[in-house]
């Protein structure tokens, strides 16, 4: 509690002091001022006269603040040392640097013989920065906002993966984009993985089908920011770019409360969408993805809102625009002089025309479609080409006579089978899991452990037996033959 102490021409001075200070002060200027008497001020601060006096003697000579207690802002002589309070510390940051004040207590009495409150290492957690007080943990209030005012101004766009076919069917991702304005589900598309590739389709789908909105609203993902943005590139996602070239805008949520919309969605179909799926037998993403169109209807026509405007802001797409030229993973390529460039581990090489061959030591752009088609272009124009793979497998030769080099031959492609070597390509790749066909469709087997050669094939490779002095001057082999051999 805090009061005004005197009045010293115009300056004046703000003293925090207790209600029991408060309360003393008061009593004491009545006696000061002849009010009232000392033994009264006795009986209503039930302190001796020796002590009414002291206090008086303090107010008289240092005003207010004489009252105030001395003890106020100094250590209490029953705190513990600088040394034991470091030695506590220590140990808890050592050991039990996630554990909470009561069980970290628990666990210095038994472990380390240290007896010290709760409440006191509590303290000394939260000094030391290894504890928060309920205040600093509790959650961030998220305050609502009001919903976009059109149709397809803004489009809440998120992946939900979940157990969608229960035990009938493997775990897949639910692509989902919703509108703000009216929480209508505009796209449903069931795809194995949150990729690139998976995005460029279902949002090539929902252009096609709706136009383009205003904006997408998304979290934090790879395909919509590049969280690891260095100077070589123009911190662009391939999905980004793609999207910048339609004129559709990409805003990233800083949190899932954010886009709380679409999350609320996510849990909704994660208990409906299930159990419908259930009753209709599905179990495929094929057979998920040619249900969810009549699904959407039957969710919108009971959770769909009318926009505050009627009006819809999707566009139609230009004549100029091509999406499906746009919606590619597009990455640059410096043309060899022999013709060639490198593209994910695979030498690529162009057919020999006027417009190849006017190419050499300069840039093209390598498209690979979320299909698997590999497209390669040079201002807008598709270049004809090859393909070179040089990850190709040994494959076995035809049989010989030399059964040695049949039995090596047989060895190496076991080899390969079990452990191909550089069976990865670039680290950088898109994800290719739900590719149909394509160069890179196919999915590579893991590595295995160190192979023992000697249980690969058979026969093994043994040596033959030795051959005596007479069977090598047969066969023409004299030479070969120690002279005291050859005497004989």
């Amino acid at each position: 509690m805090a009061i005004l102490g005197n009045e010293d021409g115009h300056a004046m001075t703000v003293l925090k002091m207790s209600a029991a200070e408060v309360s003393r002060f008061d009593t004491l200027m009545r006696v000061d001022r002849g009010e009232i008497r000392v033994p009264n001020a006795m009986a209503l601060l039930r302190l001796e006269r020796r002590q009414i006096y002291r206090l008086l003697e303090r107010l008289r000579h240092d005003g207010a603040s004489g009252l105030v207690s001395r003890k106020r802002g100094r250590p209490s002589n029953r705190r513990y040392d600088d040394a034991f309070r470091n030695q506590v510390i220590g140990i808890v940051r050592q050991h039990y640097a996630d554990f909470g004040p009561t069980l970290a207590r628990e666990y210095l009495a038994d472990r380390h013989g240290i007896s010290v409150s709760c409440e006191t290492l509590r303290q000394m957690m939260m000094a030391a920065g290894l504890w928060k007080d309920r205040v600093a943990r509790r959650p961030r209030p998220y305050q609502p906002r009001y919903r976009r005012d059109c149709r397809g101004e803004l489009i809440q766009v998120d992946g939900s993966k979940h157990w969608w076919f229960e035990d009938r069917g493997p775990q897949c991702t639910l692509l989902v984009y919703i509108d703000d304005a009216t929480s209508e589900l505009m796209h449903l598309e069931m795809v194995e993985s949150e990729s690139t590739f998976s995005y460029m389709r279902a949002t090539r789908s929902y252009i096609e089908r709706h136009g383009k909105p205003v904006a997408l609203y998304s979290d934090k993902h790879s395909a919509f920011r590049n969280n690891h943005a260095t100077a070589d590139g123009d911190g662009m996602t391939h999905l980004g770019r793609a999207l910048h070239a339609l004129n559709v805008e990409i805003i990233c949520a800083n949190s899932p409360q954010a886009k709380g919309r679409v999350e609320r969605a996510n849990a909704t179909l994660q208990d409906r969408l299930v159990k419908a799926m259930r009753l209709e037998g599905i179990s495929s993403i094929e057979q998920a993805n040619a249900f969810l169109p009549s699904y959407m209807a039957l969710h919108n026509q009971r959770f769909a809102k009318a926009a505050l405007d009627p009006r819809d802001l999707h566009r139609p797409l230009a004549p100029q625009e091509n999406i499906e030229a746009e919606m590619v993973w597009r990455e640059q390529r410096t043309v060899t002089a022999s013709l060639t460039l490198h593209y994910n581990k695979v030498m690529f090489i162009l057919q020999p025309n006027p417009v190849s061959n006017a190419l050499a030591r300069k840039r093209v752009e390598v498209c690979e479609y979320p299909d698997g088609r590999i497209e390669i272009r040079h201002e807008g124009k598709a270049l004809p080409y090859r393909v070179f793979d040089k990850m190709r497998r040994v494959n076995q030769t035809a049989i010989v006579d030399n059964k040695h080099l049949d039995a090596a031959l047989e060895m190496a492609r076991l080899i390969q089978e079990a452990a191909p070597h550089h069976c990865r390509r670039n680290n950088n790749e898109p994800a290719r899991s739900s590719q149909s066909f394509g160069m890179f469709s196919k999915d590579v087997p893991e590595t295995l452990g160190k192979i023992d050669r000697r249980t690969l094939c058979t026969p093994k490779l043994k040596r033959g037996p030795r051959l005596s002095a007479k069977e090598l001057v047969a066969r023409g082999l004299g030479e070969y033959v120690a002279p005291r051999a050859n005497a004989t």
